[in-house]
């Protein structure tokens, strides 16, 4: 196949042959049903009355902000202007068609903390999460050009390292982290944080091996706030 033939944007982004619409999913955005539509137009609704700062986008990891995570979000975004944009159950591919249906439109956030892809692990390979991965942080940087990206791995999950889906995770990890340029994106990875010396996964940090409970979520925000201070301009 000559490079000419090739999509504009698999040449751009410097996707894989893997990647290409019609062979990856995780890069081609789609909406889910009535209930998923039902949050992500209440999403819509929030930002439209603007005063944005700092947003958490996501799937039911992110989401859960607002449930077992409500303490810790209380006291570290209640007075940062914070929205969380998490959906329980969503792919890469959900993201991306809620970031070009209205979840971001006509704000202007400080930051934005990202992570997403864990449910893809059972479909994907790590090669096309991570291109799922890079095509929402482009378009982030595409529609919202003041705001910078903080990318979180994605968490560790299953009891040990031979968890297939955490391998999956892992490999996109890997991949993922290279996204990072020093000035508008950065990359952060806390799962070892979530783990024992051992590498293994405990149900008193996560109860269903996925999951966080509120003491996970407190050490969720604990871990990321100087990054999130610095790159909201708040410290240096």
């Amino acid at each position: 196949m000559r490079l000419k033939s090739l999509p504009v944007f698999a040449l751009v982004l410097g996707f894989t042959a893997s990647a290409f619409a019609q062979e990856n999913d995780a890069i081609k955005p789609v909406p889910r049903d009535a209930n998923w539509m039902k949050r992500h137009d209440s999403f819509n609704a929030r930002i439209k009355q603007g005063n944005v700062d700092l947003l958490f986008i996501g799937d039911s990891i992110t989401q859960g902000w607002e449930g077992a995570g409500k303490a810790a979000w209380s006291e570290k975004y209640g007075k940062r202007n914070a929205v969380n944009l998490g959906i329980g159950g969503d792919r890469t591919q959900h993201v991306l068609w809620r970031l070009d249906n209205g979840n971001i439109d006509g704000i202007k956030p400080k930051l934005a903390v990202l992570m997403i892809g864990t449910n893809n692990s059972g479909q994907n390979t790590s090669e096309q999460i991570a291109d799922g991965i890079t095509a929402i942080v482009t378009k982030l940087r595409d529609k919202l050009p003041e705001t910078k990206v903080l990318i979180l791995a994605v968490f560790p999950r299953g009891a040990d390292g031979t968890n297939k889906n955490r391998m999956v995770n892992e490999g996109a990890n890997k991949i993922v982290e290279k996204l990072a340029d020093g000035k508008n994106i950065e990359y952060l990875d806390i799962g070892p944080k979530f783990l024992d010396d051992k590498g293994n996964l405990s149900k008193e940090v996560m109860p269903d091996l996925l999951h966080l409970n509120p003491a996970s979520y407190q050490t969720w925000a604990d871990a990321i706030e100087p990054h999130v201070a610095r790159m909201m301009g708040e410290t240096k």
